[in-house]
């Protein structure tokens, strides 16, 4: 029977890390998408107008934080 102690622990390198901070604005930005998209399904009676204007403005922060992203990555790495 294998142990706890039978398995390596290893954490995130520090490139890991560097590369999850990077990606940190577009990560809370699906946050917050996935937050207003809970907030609808949620909604009782029905969502209202500024559920809906919530889902939309999230769903444009991920698009600009996605786009900017992308920019930040060397071209190298675009054409694959």
């Amino acid at each position: 029977m294998a142990c706890i102690e039978d398995f390596p622990v290893s954490g995130p390198t520090a490139a890991d890390l560097a590369a999850i901070e990077h990606e940190m604005p577009l990560i809370e930005a699906e946050v917050l998408l996935l937050d207003a998209q809970i907030a609808i399904l949620c909604a009782e009676p029905a969502p209202s107008d500024l559920d809906w204007q919530r889902v939309r403005r999230a769903q444009r922060q991920v698009m600009r934080q996605a786009r900017a992203l992308l920019a930040a990555r060397p071209s190298s790495d675009r054409a694959a």
